[in-house]
């Protein structure tokens, strides 16, 4: 049979920094609604949908999907509405939730290559648990939390995509500061719609929810493909349904067939005033590019520009500590050397971070000491093993580097003589692996320049004494 081909379309879900929920004051913050806290205490007559309760628009929600719009280069849309969504679920304490239809705030746009179809703006549900017997519970501290929805084109056709861009999404959700994209919080939702074909035309569409990591996400994708092709290769048909996933079993599930936008009788929110976008100053098109910060596209750009290896760039994208200590350094190296800082900070410093239980810490280190120390291993009077102790002291103590050198006794050996004398010393010493060496066993080499790092205590100038002992060796 022809191979088959994947088509994936993506719709994640994220929750939005605000100070109160989408459409009344409960507070909008995660202890307010995590499971650390007593249920059903972060409520209101409005957000459990009592009878003769009227919903305000949270205008900060609507500001920050403006702006990730923005970001995207999106259609803004000047009249836009919301309507309610209606079905009724346990979680859903109004028996509809407010969202939008017809009219989203954003259409259009595109992220990491990926077009988009709409973001639109809706109110969080309740979180439901079914861990005590046959009864489950619901806790309505999260319902009504503003929530951002992204729905993408069906132009994904593999995991490896669709997790890039989920990944990249939460950078910018993050770097916009508009909302914590945290997966494991449920900040942030990723659900799945994959269809497969082996013709021109697409297959019958699976929605896939209940995913809360990018490594899930990866893994429902390659397991529905295998699924789906299974039954086709048997002559059986793709059933359209919403499945859930087993994160234990790695598998998915059904859970019930597929609603069809019609199914949910979508109208008019009669509650909530329409909104035109250019009758409000504060979200023009102007005021929003100029809330605009650096994106990480930008960023990485801007990175390769200064000759940075990727791996270094994407270090500095993930880890604003280290992006922030590193736009300081390169005011400082000669540009000539930048890659060389670069080297040093992804590694040496966030090795240093890390033993200390922290993601990115300098602690008492200046960027001017940074830049000495940097200087120093250029001009060769500190090896690289050297530099790492004299970061190490910076970091912990501060003080000047050049002290730092004098006190360690790290001062790198350059004069030839003394090494020539501390090398001969040593081929003479191992008589067996210099004769190996002639013998044409040249990883050997490497054995006489780390008996002359240790007889010099780190100090000597690798370069000078690989060069002096391939001569004595000759």
């Amino acid at each position: 049979m022809s191979d088959y081909r994947m088509t994936i379309g993506l719709e994640i879900h994220a929750e939005l920094k605000t100070q109160s929920k989408m459409f009344c004051g409960c507070k909008n913050a995660p202890e307010a609604y995590e499971n650390n806290r007593e249920p059903n205490t972060n409520i209101c007559p409005i957000c459990m949908g009592n009878p003769g309760t009227l919903p305000v628009i949270n205008k900060e929600a609507v500001r920050k999907v403006l702006l990730v719009g923005t970001a995207t280069k999106s259609k803004i849309a000047d009249f836009t509405e919301f309507d309610r969504k209606n079905y009724f679920y346990p979680d859903i304490p109004k028996g509809y939730q407010i969202s939008q239809y017809k009219y989203p705030l954003v259409s259009g746009g595109s992220l990491a290559g990926v077009e988009l179809t709409r973001i639109h703006l809706e109110e969080d549900t309740a979180r439901s648990s079914h861990e005590k017997g046959d009864s489950s519970l619901v806790d309505f501290n999260r319902a009504g939390v503003p929530l951002m929805e992204l729905v993408t084109e069906p132009v994904i056709h593999s995991a490896d995509e669709a997790m890039n861009f989920a990944k990249e999404l939460q950078l910018l959700l993050q770097y916009l500061d508009v909302s914590g994209a945290n997966m494991e919080k449920g900040e942030m939702r990723v659900e799945v719609n994959i269809s497969i074909s082996n013709t021109d035309t697409f297959g019958t569409k699976v929605e896939v929810k209940n995913i809360n990591s990018f490594r899930a996400a990866g893994k429902a994708i390659d397991f529905e493909f295998d699924r789906q092709k299974a039954l086709l290769e048997k002559g059986e048909s793709v059933v359209q349904e919403t499945r859930g996933w087993d994160e234990n079993k790695e598998v998915t599930f059904s859970q019930r067939s597929k609603e069809n936008a019609n199914d949910y009788r979508y109208f008019p929110d009669p509650d909530l005033p329409k909104l035109t976008i250019s009758d409000i100053p504060e979200f023009s098109s102007d005021v929003l590019k100029a809330s605009l910060v650096e994106l990480p596209q930008e960023k990485r750009e801007k990175l390769k520009s200064l000759g940075i290896k990727d791996s270094d760039i994407e270090v500095y994208i993930n880890n604003r500590g280290a992006d922030e200590f590193f736009n300081q350094v390169e005011k400082i190296v000669p540009s000539e050397n930048i890659q060389l800082a670069s080297n040093y900070i992804t590694s040496s410093v966030i090795g240093i971070s890390k033993s200390l239980g922290q993601e990115f810490t300098t602690g008492k280190m200046e960027p001017r000491n940074f830049g000495d120390m940097i200087v120093h291993v250029v001009e060769g009077s500190l090896s690289s093993t050297g530099a790492k102790v004299v970061l190490s002291e910076l970091v912990g103590m501060g003080g000047e580097v050049e002290d730092i050198i004098k006190e360690k006794g790290l001062a790198q050996k350059n004069d030839p003589e003394e090494i020539k004398k501390i090398m001969e010393e040593i081929i003479k010493n191992n008589p067996e692996s210099a004769e190996g060496y002639k013998n044409g066993k040249e990883s050997l080499l490497q054995f006489f320049v780390g008996q002359g790092m240790k007889a010099t205590k780190g100090s000597g100038n690798p370069e000078l004494i690989k060069k002096i002992t391939t001569e004595l060796l000759k």
